[in-house]
């Protein structure tokens, strides 16, 4: 196998930039690389960084209007808090246990039990007052914002000081009616299954190179110039009100959508300005569920993919060994 030379073409060193960062949301820039690197990085986000969620539910008494397989549906998609899951075993790994959910090493228990007594309220049963852990590193993510908040701790999650956070509503309960079931959490990605997922979004652009011909535009009238900048969808470009130039107000909410091409041309004045897209610069946006803050769902994604990588140079170098030794007829 050929390999490039030193100082190879395929050598990419990408630099990250922080633009904004939150407990549940970070924006940040993924320079000197392409494209293929920025969606690897994306898709690990998505689907591979793992996580704890509840896989299997033993419903001991259920009386309520939902059948068990609801409920244990529902109890699954519950995040969890789970800083602690890079360091947990996958259950189908582990060797310390038989998968019941009593190892400390790759699961963690729940338990529930809720009973209405009250004949004129309904009982809602929710994941902050009913779904208790065994582990407190691992618990419902509202019942953790919950205890900072009881802690007098700031907490990062809540934009809306007057919202109501009474958790995650898991059913129903009237007079006599009764729950009570035991689960087990264990780790797993999203490529597995959904529940998994530590992101609910994360997606990238290509960051916008935009450059306006300053002399053509000279040729426009003011009202022309206010219905070249009113064609674009977003709030790409404004009218400085002192000198009555057009600018740039904000590149990135740029939709690569060509409207200002399209009027430009339209008016007789191609080339009125010139839109490309840095193949090399990209702009994320990642927002998580709660269960990873942002900053270590980033981070856990470029330690599974430096892992993913090396897995695949460990191959590379095997194949290149196997050919030398057939090569040499050993």
């Amino acid at each position: 196998m050929e390999r490039p030379a030193s100082g190879a073409s395929y050598q990419r060193f990408p630099r990250v930039r922080i633009r904004e960062l939150k407990d549940d949301y970070a924006k940040f820039e993924l320079r000197d690389t392409d494209a293929s690197m920025a969606n690897a990085l994306r898709r690990v986000m998505i689907a591979e960084v793992p996580t704890v969620a509840i896989d299997l539910v033993e419903i001991e008494s259920n009386s309520s209007v939902l059948n068990d397989e609801f409920i244990a549906h529902r109890l699954g998609l519950i995040p969890l808090t789970s800083s602690a899951a890079m360091g947990m075993r996958f259950s189908r790994d582990c060797d310390a246990c038989d998968g019941d959910g009593s190892c400390e090493h790759c699961s963690v228990e729940f338990h529930l039990a809720a009973r209405a007594t009250d004949s004129g309220q309904t009982l809602e049963v929710t994941s902050t007052k009913d779904l208790r852990s065994t582990d407190p590193k691992v618990c419902p993510v509202d019942q953790a914002r919950e205890y900072q908040q009881a802690l007098g701790n700031i907490d990062p999650y809540d934009t809306d000081p007057a919202a109501d956070h009474r958790g995650i509503l898991i059913v129903k309960l009237r007079r006599g009616q009764e729950l009570r079931l035991r689960a087990i959490a264990r780790k797993g990605i999203a490529k597995d299954h959904a529940k998994w997922s530590p992101a609910a979004t994360v997606t990238f652009m290509y960051e916008p190179d935009i450059r306006i011909n300053e002399e053509l535009m000279e040729t426009l009238t003011l009202e022309e110039k206010t219905s070249w900048v009113e064609s674009s969808p977003t709030k790409v470009f404004d009218i400085d009100p002192n000198t009555q130039q057009v600018i740039v107000v904000d590149p990135e909410a740029y939709t690569y959508d060509d409207e200002v091409i399209k009027k430009a041309e339209a008016m007789g004045k191609p080339g009125l300005v010139e839109i490309n897209a840095k193949e090399d610069s990209f702009v994320f946006t990642v927002e998580t569920t709660g269960a990873l803050t942002a900053y270590e769902l980033i981070m856990n994604a470029i330690t599974v993919l430096r892992q993913k990588l090396d897995a695949v140079r460990l191959q590379d170098d095997d194949a290149d060994l196997g050919d030398l030794g057939a090569h040499l007829g050993v």
